[in-house]
């Protein structure tokens, strides 16, 4: 048995964003890389389901929940942000842990003078998860700056280079390969000028808070852009901003967030989402592909 304890049927709504879904029949908060590994091989071994859990944005999880292994990895925080032992700077590289907050990397690239990760400022999640999708905004993204990561595919330890991650517009390696959990990466920054670097992030935060629909929960954006246009432009041209379903609602502010008003359910979050696919394929012949990952059973 594992020295790690895992808790049976805990609600996964309390464990994402969007504040929706059922129960997980076993949950585990992984706090170190160890853990985590320890955790995905005892999960191997005893061919358990298992999903790799970060900070809980775009997810979708079912309403009858989960009947198997969620592992939430979170790691440690120090008095000031990050831990020193979950992210290390050495000259212009950055290591982290997977469960590292991206807020709080950003706070530490803000520190120490470094710059390429200003446009990550307000992302909600961690950078484990950030990588599995090749987060992106404002013309920056992972790609750019990902040096290595780390990882494992039960019972191995990889290292993979840049261009070994297969990173496209909200893809990865790890996206297509689910045997491949990411344990930890390094970044590649450049050296910046503290009070510009501050500058972007402002910047960058008071966007979000313009634009984005942050003061309900939400799973932040539903679909990823077609080519050379905005899925939230085809979605609000379709006349669709406000529409509801149950507790949830395509958003005001911003028609690709679909925000949780009250006590929403997945299955009114799905229904919206198929009605925004069905009229976007009928007005414009266009068909959208969800950026959000459904976990159910």
């Amino acid at each position: 048995m594992p020295k790690i304890k895992f808790k049976k049927n805990i609600l996964l709504k309390n464990h994402t964003t969007f504040k929706i879904g059922g129960p997980a029949k076993y949950f585990l908060t992984a706090k170190t890389k160890e853990e985590l590994i320890e955790a995905i091989e005892f999960a191997s071994q005893k061919k358990l389901l298992f999903f790799i859990l970060g900070g809980g944005s775009n997810v979708l999880v079912s309403d009858e929940g989960y009947d198997g292994l969620v592992i939430k990895v979170k790691s440690q925080r120090g008095p000031y942000g990050v831990s020193s032992r979950a992210a290390k700077v050495k000259n212009s590289e950055i290591y982290a842990e997977a469960g590292v907050k991206l807020d709080d990397l950003v706070k530490l690239t803000a520190k120490n003078n470094l710059t390429g990760l200003e446009w990550a400022a307000g992302i909600p999640g961690t950078i484990g998860g950030a990588l599995y999708g090749n987060a992106a905004a404002f013309e920056g993204s992972m790609s750019d700056i990902v040096e290595e990561v780390e990882c494992i595919e039960p019972p191995k330890i990889r290292i993979f280079k840049n261009k070994d991650c297969q990173l496209s517009y909200k893809d990865s390696i790890f996206k297509k390969n689910k045997n491949l959990i990411i344990l930890s990466c390094t970044l590649q920054l450049k050296p910046g000028n503290k009070k510009e670097i501050k500058q972007k992030i402002k910047y960058f935060l008071d966007y979000r808070e313009k634009n984005h629909p942050l003061k309900f929960p939400s799973a932040g954006s539903i679909f990823k852009n077609p080519r050379n246009i905005s899925a939230g432009e085809l979605i609000e041209k379709c006349g669709l901003k406000r529409k509801k379903k149950g507790g949830a609602m395509i958003s005001e502010k911003h028609a690709n967030f679909i925000v949780n008003l009250k006590e929403a359910q997945a299955k009114d979050v799905l229904s919206l989402i198929n009605l925004i696919k069905k009229e976007v394929k009928k007005k414009f012949n266009v068909e959208l592909e969800e950026e959000i990952q459904y976990l159910k059973t």
